[in-house]
């Protein structure tokens, strides 16, 4: 069967720069080679070449990054390129209105976050409507940037009066004892995911100011011992470190009008092989209370570089 051609043009006022988040040459290699056809591309139309039903399904997702762009209303980075694009080559491009019609407001001058993935979506809906909620998956999947995300802007909104952001410092592999400055110092390096996450979502002089007045915390988990976190918005992360006794500790730790997310990844725990993990633990002892809800995340859902989805398969293949 011989291919046919047919030409998608883009609606006035749009641009094939805009459209392909910037790097037009590369992104049309990568459209070319998952969706099986030839794309010849102009400023304002692009030529498609293939069977039918490849043409026809290319001129979808041109159709689809068309709509995407008007609805977020400014232009599509290489991450919004390559969730449009993996979404039609896995045959779920009926999700994305959906994913991207749910939108997080953070600060003043940044971009509205909004979940990637059906399962990211799903987490969002339970972080919304549960006062507990576990995110369990491998690194990557958005479980502590979604869970930070919503913490910030429901802050914002004043429906919580405080962020409280905490993880376990364990050592992984090292020895904090040995490690030089105070403890405050020596913990820093722990806490420093959560900081670059924070700063992804205020100014870094509002951050800041949240800070220094307590509203934002971020703390090693052994500083919740004996507090009682009302009014708060709680976030546990990499809580596969965490002993069962630890987890049991922070999760009474919540008080009236609080909201807890606890994140975790089975899979990189630094815990000794003879302890048992909070998390597991906790998934196994809770998951009978319909209150606290359980989000479970795979490979798929990775949203960083697509060589981590691949790293993570291959790491747990050989397991």
């Amino acid at each position: 069967m011989e291919d046919e051609e047919d030409k998608f043009f883009f609606e006035s006022g749009m641009s094939l720069h805009e459209i392909f988040a910037g790097h037009a040459a590369k992104n049309l290699k990568q459209a070319e080679s998952q969706l099986g056809v030839g794309l010849l591309a102009r400023d304002y139309w692009i030529k498609i070449s293939g069977t039918a039903s490849r043409i026809a399904r290319a001129k979808s997702f041109m159709e689809e990054l068309t709509k995407i762009f008007l609805l977020r209303k400014r232009h599509l980075d290489q991450n919004d390129f390559e969730q449009i694009l993996r979404a039609f080559r896995e045959e779920r491009d009926h999700e994305l209105q959906s994913l991207y019609a749910e939108r997080i407001k953070v600060g003043i001058d940044k971009r509205d976050i909004v979940p990637r993935t059906r399962a990211q979506l799903d987490y969002l809906s339970a972080i919304r409507n549960r006062d507990i909620v576990f995110g369990i998956g491998p690194a990557g999947t958005g479980k502590t940037y979604l869970a930070m995300a919503m913490a910030v802007s429901e802050l914002l909104q004043n429906n919580y009066s405080r962020i409280i952001l905490t993880r376990p410092a364990k050592e992984a592999g090292e020895n904090l004892g040995f490690l030089p400055g105070n403890l405050e110092e020596k913990i820093m390096p722990y806490l420093r995911p959560l900081y670059d996450a924070l700063y992804d979502m205020l100014n870094f002089d509002e951050a800041s100011k949240l800070i220094e007045r307590n509203i934002i915390e971020v703390a090693p988990l052994a500083f919740m011992r004996g507090r009682t976190l009302n009014n708060a918005f709680v976030i546990l992360d990499e809580a596969q470190n965490t002993t069962e006794e630890q987890m049991l500790m922070f999760l009474t730790r919540l008080g009236f009008n609080s909201q807890c997310v606890i994140t975790g990844d089975p899979s990189q725990t630094d815990l000794p092989k003879n302890a048992g993990s909070g998390l597991l633990h906790a998934a196994a002892t809770l998951k009978a209370i319909q209150e606290i809800a359980f989000c479970s995340f795979t490979s798929r859902d990775v949203v960083r570089h697509a060589l981590v989805e691949k790293i993570i398969n291959a790491y747990q293949q050989e397991k």
